[in-house]
């Protein structure tokens, strides 16, 4: 009986390293869709991997994003997965300071909660690195965390995945994740003055993106938008960062491509694709400006 407790003992370790091991790579595809290494990575400087990333330029100033390693004293390391969850799904760091919107948990907070825990494990099996994190270079008083709870109050409210069951599994599963996992709307929604998404004119586009240049109008109106774009036309986006016409992506975007989508199976892009064809046209059009 003892010998049979034993090789029941180690069967059970094994299955649970499988499942460890499963969940890891799991949360390793789910990083990549999510911009955890386009934006807690300096590629700038080639410095390591998610242990924070260079300069996002914003109307109040430049934040930073922080190292995001198992490391106790600069990472994560001492966090608890609840505490994780809370931060990606309501924007509240331990000890309940609101992160700054940057951060992207408006879009997070629809993540599913299997998904998180693959994350979760993911983050928790990478190499700790001892690196502190930049500190953000805010101008008064956006500095004071006082004003990202403000913030909140005023915009944000959790937003839950719900399917919608009126349409297929596909076009569900390119909602989720254009609209948490790939916060597609984070970047290509114009918001007001104090950083609060326009949601009446959601995907298209914005004007006046903080770090130089614009961010094109993504719905199908077809003069303004990518109406006369095809499904084939989005995935080459997403994987080769060209355009139909050849043009190239730059900026945020490119990083999001390089070290994001183009990690994705076929048939995810194939699913987010769409999604945003689907998506009803919008006249908003984006015009570059330019300087003598």
């Amino acid at each position: 009986m003892r010998g049979a407790a034993i090789a029941l003992a180690a069967l059970l370790l094994a299955d649970a390293a499988l499942a460890d091991e499963e969940a890891i790579a799991r949360g390793a595809y789910l990083a990549r869709a999510g911009g955890c290494h386009a934006c807690h990575t300096d590629h700038v400087v080639g410095g390591p991997s998610l242990a924070g990333g260079g300069a996002v330029a914003t109307p109040f100033g430049s934040l930073f994003a922080p190292n995001i390693t198992p490391d106790r004293e600069h990472g994560i390391g001492r966090w608890s997965q609840a505490q994780f969850v809370t931060a990606m799904r309501h924007g509240q760091a331990p000890g309940s300071e609101s992160y700054y919107p940057a951060f992207p948990y408006t879009a997070y907070s629809g993540i599913t909660d299997g998904d998180l825990t693959d994350l979760w494990t993911y983050l928790q099996a990478q190499a700790p690195v001892a690196q502190p994190s930049a500190p953000h270079a805010l101008a008064f008083p956006f500095d004071q965390r006082l004003a990202s709870w403000a913030w909140q109050l005023m915009f944000f409210a959790p937003r839950p995945f719900l399917a919608d069951p009126s349409r297929d599994e596909a076009w569900n599963r390119g909602r989720y994740l254009a609209e948490h996992l790939l916060h597609c709307g984070e970047c290509h929604t114009p918001r007001n003055l104090l950083g609060g998404l326009d949601e009446s004119l959601a995907y298209a586009g914005n004007r006046d993106w903080p770090a130089g240049g614009t961010v094109p109008n993504i719905t199908s109106d077809k003069a303004t938008g990518i109406g006369s774009w095809n499904a084939n036309d989005i995935v080459w986006l997403l994987k080769t960062g060209f355009d139909p016409e050849g043009n190239d992506v730059q900026g945020s975007m490119a990083e999001l491509i390089e070290h994001g989508s183009n990690h994705l199976e076929d048939t995810d892009l194939e699913a987010v694709a769409a999604y945003i064809l689907s998506l009803d046209a919008i006249v908003y059009e984006i015009r570059r400006e330019t300087s003598d």
